[in-house]
């Protein structure tokens, strides 16, 4: 009977109905997309830093991301770590920015990642043509489909320049998207320091994998110890400490989730505005069943059905939407991610929204005096 009478109730005025669906409909998608940028931009900044295959990361001190780590480190660094008790192997790669100069004219920045698939260190995932073998060719490098046109080239057999080298595409990734917007450029190890003529011991990370049974907080203790001018992070440290800065220190992060609070504000206010009048619309009905002898609790729980029918309508529609917009991004230099724990939590919210804005009609409702009724 309470779903019948809050159904009725919202059918009441279709327009009205209309205007709350589109509010929450609104706030759902807002919030869906800025949290969805935001998922999606930090899978992007850490994606090298969680594909690698490392249990720790020595970095340059003070080294903010995996993009800005520097070309400081030598040799002697990872003999030290070789040597530390706990470590397995130590994998040496090369990042840096650097110029791409294409073929027609003009220019753009790169991140060249420089590391040999044969110390199964860092190698590019997902490819989609070409090999890994490939990639060892002089010349050779791999970059992501998606950015075949920023960077003036076809495909597959295309040359460019980078920095004073040549290189040729010889394999082709699909979906490894860079938050800087400057695609990243795989190659060997010694191919990398070539193109950015740098001597053969420099070097960016090294990539430490322990040995089976090794403390793993004892090992980054005695590594730091023995590198005071590096740091040693695991790789939830590094992952936090990139995002930090690319998403926070930049202000990015900031305002997508700022957005996503500003949506919410919207859609709360626009709710509660409808529910309002449509309860104080029907305040007679309302006394009318204050005088039968409903309680105020009963009353209150049809204003809540109310707020809930919303809420289920409108994420259902607003999720519709919200998937499709995240389909139309899939290829985009920043697509969207959607989890179904991101799914879960706006549906908390929606209807979180929809009950906190039920509150004003129920302390409309609350100060109903049943006598009114006979007063009409």
């Amino acid at each position: 009977m309470i779903l019948t009478l809050a159904l009725r109730n919202l059918l009441h005025d279709r327009i009205r109905l209309t205007v709350t669906l589109v509010g929450i409909l609104f706030s759902i998608v807002l919030v869906a997309v800025q949290l969805g940028l935001y998922l999606g931009s930090s899978r992007m900044i850490t994606a090298n830093i969680g594909k690698s295959d490392a249990d720790l990361f020595v970095t340059t001190f003070g080294a903010k991301s995996f993009e800005d780590g520097g070309i400081l480190l030598t040799d002697r660094e990872r003999h030290q770590a070789l040597a530390t008790p706990g470590v397995q192997s130590v994998v040496p790669i090369v990042v840096a920015f650097a110029e791409w100069r294409k073929p027609a004219g003009g220019s753009t920045r790169v991140v060249v990642v420089g590391s040999d698939s044969d110390d199964h260190g860092l190698i590019p995932w997902s490819l989609a043509e070409g090999t890994l073998e490939d990639i060892k060719a002089p010349d050779a490098i791999a970059v992501d489909r998606s950015y075949l046109g920023e960077l003036g080239i076809n495909g597959i057999g295309d040359t460019a320049q980078i920095a004073t080298g040549r290189v040729k595409v010889r394999a082709l990734t699909s979906g490894i998207r860079s938050f800087t917007q400057s695609p990243y450029v795989y190659t060997t190890l010694n191919r990398a320091r070539q193109l950015l003529n740098v001597d053969g011991d420099k070097l960016t990370f090294l990539l430490v994998k322990l040995a089976p049974g090794a403390d793993k907080m004892a090992v980054q203790a005695d590594l730091q110890q023995r590198l005071e001018s590096a740091d040693v992070l695991t790789k939830d440290e590094f992952e936090s400490r990139s995002l930090k800065q690319w998403l926070f220190r930049t202000g990015a992060g900031l305002a997508l989730i700022g957005g996503a609070i500003l949506g919410s504000l919207v859609g709360t206010v626009i709710v509660a505005q409808t529910l309002y009048s449509s309860t104080k619309d029907h305040i007679h009905e309302f006394a009318t069943l204050r005088a039968l002898g409903s309680s105020k609790g009963y009353i209150h729980k049809v204003i809540l059905a109310q707020a809930g029918l919303s809420a289920v309508i409108g994420y259902a529609l607003g999720m519709t939407i919200a998937l499709l917009i995240l389909y139309a991004s899939r290829n985009s230099a920043l697509p969207l991610v959607m989890t179904p724990g991101l799914a879960f939590w706006l549906f908390a919210l929606t209807v979180a929204m929809c009950a906190i804005s039920a509150l004003s009609a129920i302390v409309k409702v609350t100060k109903i005096d049943p006598a009114t009724v006979f007063a009409r």
